[in-house]
C-alpha cells in the first residue's frame, strides 16, 4: 500500500469506515502520516448513531458506557484513489477490531464476513450482483418544498416514464461520462446503464462477483453517482421514495452459489433446471424475509415504495422470469442460476441487505425448507403481503431467533435500537399531508 500510494502521488487518505446507514465515517490525513503506521482510532458509538445524528442512549451505556475506541485495520484490496477531487487522494476501507483485535461484531461489514464465513464451513461460495437504482433532480435546499425532476441538454425535463430510453439517458450523458470515468479509476464494475419508469429515474447494474468486493463497490458506487451529479449542477438520490406517484428506488439482488474450487454452480442441476438447494434458498428467502423487512428497507420513506401499481413486489412469491414477485428466477443457462431479491430499496446498506438476503437463503438450505409454487402469472394481482408498519418490521426482527443466530445478537440489538431513535425523531414531524387533509377538517 505504501509503495501504491507513492506510485499515485496521493497527497491524503479518506480512512473509511461504513456505518450502519451505509455512510462513510472515519478520518481524512496525510499520506505520509498514514503510510508510517499510525494508529487510527475511532468512537465504537459511530455504530450506534443514527441517520438523524442521534443515539440510543440506553443501548451506548450497555454497549460502550465510556464510548471506548475501536481500531481501524485497513483492507489493502480496497485502495482506491477519490477521483472526484483536485487533490490526490486515495481512500481506504477499514475494519474494526478492539483492544484484543477482536472484529466488532455489530459493523456491517463484519455482519456479511459473519454470513460468508457460515456459508464457506458448509463449503459454499455466494455469488451476487446487484443493481441500483436512483434519480437524478434538481438541487434542492428545502425539504418542505417537493424534488423537481432535472432538466436536460434540450432545456427540457421529462414529463412521463421513458422506460429504456436510450435518448432519454443520453439527455445526461455529461454526468454519466463522469460517472463512467470515477468508477474506472475506482475499478468499479459496472454492466450496464438504463432508463427506468420514473422521471430521469435510473438503473446501473454492477458485474457478479464476491458478496464482499460487491458490497464495497456499491457502498462506493452510492458516493460516485452523487459526486457525478454534483460536478454537473445536479443532485442524485437513491432515496427509496423520493417523488409522489413516481416508482421507487430499489437495490434487487442476484444471488447464486459455486462450490469454493468454482467449478459448479450448486443452484443448477446438470439438466439446467434448479437444484433442491436453490429451491431451499428460495423457501428461506420465503420465511424469514418477513421477520428481516427493516434490514432492507431500513427508513419510513421506504415503505413508501411498496404500494400496489408502482412496479414494487408486495408479496413473498417467487417465479421464473416473473418480474413481479418478490423472489425472480431468471430464464437462463445453468451455469448462471440464480434468484434475484427485488425486496430491498436502494436506501439500504449494501453490506446490512447483501448479508440479510444471503441469510434468509443460508436458514433455508440448512434447514432443508420447500417454496411455494411458482407463480406464473402477476403477483401483483395476488393481495399485499409485505408489512407497510416501519415499527412493526422492527418488532418482527427482534422476536426472529434463527435470524439472531446467523447475524448475531448484538447486531440485532444495535440495529433494532438504532432504528427505534429514528422512528421517535419521525414521530415529532408532522408531514404536508396531515396539514393538507387534517388541518380544518377533523
Amino acid at each position: 500500500m505504501k509503495e501504491w500510494i507513492k506510485k499515485h502521488q496521493v497527497t491524503e487518505v479518506e480512512c473509511i469506515v461504513p456505518d450502519l446507514s451505509g455512510a462513510a465515517r472515519g478520518k481524512i490525513m496525510p499520506a505520509s502520516k498514514y503510510t508510517d503506521g499510525h494508529e487510527l482510532r475511532l468512537p465504537r458509538s459511530i455504530f450506534l448513531q443514527s441517520i438523524t445524528g442521534d443515539y440510543p442512549d440506553e443501548l451506548v451505556d450497555r454497549i460502550t458506557p465510556t464510548d471506548r475506541d475501536m481500531f481501524l485495520k485497513p483492507d489493502e484490496s480496497t485502495i482506491r484513489l477519490v477521483p472526484w477531487v483536485e487533490e490526490k487522494t486515495a481512500q481506504v476501507i477499514h475494519d474494526c477490531v478492539d483492544e484484543n483485535g477482536q472484529a466488532i461484531d455489530f459493523a456491517p461489514r463484519q455482519v456479511l464476513r459473519r454470513v460468508l464465513d457460515l456459508y464457506r464451513a458448509e463449503g459454499w461460495k455466494p455469488v451476487i450482483a446487484p443493481e441500483l437504482e436512483f434519480f437524478i433532480i434538481e438541487p434542492n435546499t428545502n425539504p418542505a418544498q417537493q424534488l423537481q425532476p432535472p432538466i436536460g441538454k434540450n432545456g427540457r425535463t421529462e414529463i412521463e416514464g421513458q422506460s429504456y430510453s436510450i435518448d432519454a439517458v443520453n439527455e445526461f450523458s455529461s454526468i454519466f461520462a463522469d460517472m463512467n470515468e470515477f468508477s474506472e479509476k475506482q475499478n468499479l464494475e459496472l454492466d450496464t446503464l438504463i432508463h427506468e419508469e420514473g422521471l430521469a429515474q435510473m438503473e446501473v447494474n454492477l458485474l457478479h462477483g464476491d458478496p464482499l468486493d460487491l458490497a464495497d463497490q456499491a457502498f462506493l458506487f452510492k458516493r460516485t453517482v452523487r459526486a457525478a451529479a454534483f460536478k454537473h449542477g445536479k443532485h442524485a438520490t437513491f432515496m427509496a421514495k423520493p417523488i409522489a406517484n413516481q416508482p421507487g428506488n430499489s437495490m434487487h439482488i442476484h444471488q447464486s452459489m459455486v462450490s469454493l474450487d468454482k467449478a459448479k454452480n450448486l443452484f443448477s442441476t446438470t439438466r439446467g433446471t434448479p437444484s433442491k438447494l436453490l429451491l431451499s434458498h428460495i423457501a428461506g428467502l420465503q420465511r424469514f424475509m418477513p421477520s428481516a423487512m427493516s434490514l432492507v428497507c431500513p427508513y419510513v420513506n421506504s415503505y413508501r415504495r411498496i404500494v400496489p401499481g408502482m412496479a414494487a413486489p408486495i408479496n413473498f412469491h417467487w417465479g421464473y422470469d416473473n418480474r413481479t414477485v418478490g423472489f425472480r428466477v431468471p430464464g437462463d443457462e445453468a451455469h448462471s442460476m440464480r434468484v434475484e431479491n427485488r425486496l430491498a430499496s436502494a436506501d439500504v446498506n449494501p453490506y446490512i441487505a447483501i448479508a440479510t438476503s444471503l441469510a434468509c437463503g443460508y436458514i433455508g438450505m440448512k434447514q432443508g425448507l420447500k417454496p411455494g409454487k411458482p407463480m406464473s402469472q402477476s403477483a401483483y394481482q395476488e393481495p399485499l403481503q409485505l408489512t407497510r408498519d416501519w415499527f412493526q418490521s422492527l418488532q418482527n426482527l427482534t422476536e426472529c431467533q434463527p435470524l439472531r443466530d446467523v447475524l448475531g445478537d448484538t447486531f440485532i440489538d444495535v440495529y433494532v435500537a438504532v432504528k427505534e431513535v429514528e422512528f421517535d425523531h419521525f414521530m415529532h414531524a408532522v408531514t404536508p399531508w396531515e396539514r393538507e387533509y387534517l388541518l380544518l377538517r377533523v
